[in-house]
C-alpha cells in the first residue's frame, strides 16, 4: 500500500487519547473506525500512563483498525518503531528529534512541537517532519499545554518555521478552522472534539466539512 503525501495526511489528526476515552467510556479501536470513516486522515495514540507494552499493543490494535489511515504515537519512538506505527510526534521534552531521525525506519514521519516561534525554530533545525502548534484555545486535554495563542498566535509561530508543515492543536473546533487555515496551517489535530463526542463520524465529518468548504 502506497502511504499519501504527509501534507494530506496532516489535515485531520484525530489523537486517540486514552484519558479522555476512559471519561467518555469510549473504546479506541472503535473510535479508530469511526473516525476513519467520518473522513480523518491521520490517527495519532496518546497514552500518558500506560506501560511501553500496554501502548505498544494499542498502537498495533489501532493499526489494524484504522482501514488504512497512517497512525502514529505520542511520545514514545521505542513503541512507534516495534508497532510499525507511520511516526511519532515528539514534545520539546521528549526523545530529540536529531537522534530520533537516526534512529527512525525510512519513511517515517518525526513530529514537533512548538508554543513559542523558538520552539518551532528548534524543532524545525533538529530535523522534525512537522510541527504540532498550540494551543490554540483553552484545552483540558493537556495539563501543560500553557496559555492559548489564537489564530494570530499561531500564524506567528508558524512563521518562524515555514518551510514544513504545521498542523493547529488545542481547543480546535470547526469554528476556528478557516482562520487556521488562511493563517497556513496544513491542518488540525482534535482530541476531545472526536473522542468525547456522542458521534464521533458526525463529529468528524463536521471537521472535515469545515476543511474542504
Amino acid at each position: 500500500m502506497t502511504r499519501q503525501p504527509l501534507a494530506s495526511a496532516l489535515r485531520l489528526v484525530v489523537i486517540l487519547d486514552t484519558g479522555v476515552a476512559r471519561e467518555a467510556n469510549a473504546d479506541l479501536e472503535a473510535l479508530a473506525r469511526r473516525a476513519a470513516q467520518g473522513g480523518a486522515t491521520m490517527l495519532q495514540v496518546r497514552a500518558k500512563r500506560e506501560s511501553a507494552s500496554e501502548v505498544a499493543d494499542l498502537a498495533r490494535r489501532v493499526i489494524a483498525a484504522a482501514a488504512g489511515l497512517p497512525v502514529i504515537v505520542n511520545d514514545r519512538l521505542d513503541v512507534a518503531i516495534a508497532a510499525g506505527a507511520a511516526g511519532c510526534h515528539l514534545g520539546q521534552d521528549d526523545f530529540p528529534i536529531a537522534e530520533a531521525l537516526r534512529l527512525a525506519p525510512p519513511g517515517f514521519w518525526l513530529g514537533g512541537s512548538g508554543g513559542t516561534p523558538e520552539e518551532a525554530r528548534r524543532a524545525a533545525a533538529a530535523g522534525a517532519h512537522y510541527l504540532g502548534i498550540g494551543p490554540i484555545a483553552a484545552t483540558g486535554s493537556k495539563a501543560d499545554a500553557g496559555d492559548a495563542i489564537g489564530i494570530e498566535g499561531f500564524r506567528a509561530i508558524h512563521a518562524a518555521a515555514p518551510d514544513i508543515p504545521a498542523v493547529a492543536i488545542g481547543g480546535v473546533t470547526a469554528a476556528l478552522i478557516p482562520g487556521l487555515i488562511a493563517a497556513g496551517a496544513a491542518g488540525v489535530a482534535v482530541i476531545r472534539a472526536v473522542v468525547g463526542a456522542a458521534d464521533p463520524v458526525a463529529a468528524t465529518r463536521a471537521l472535515r466539512a469545515a476543511l474542504e468548504p
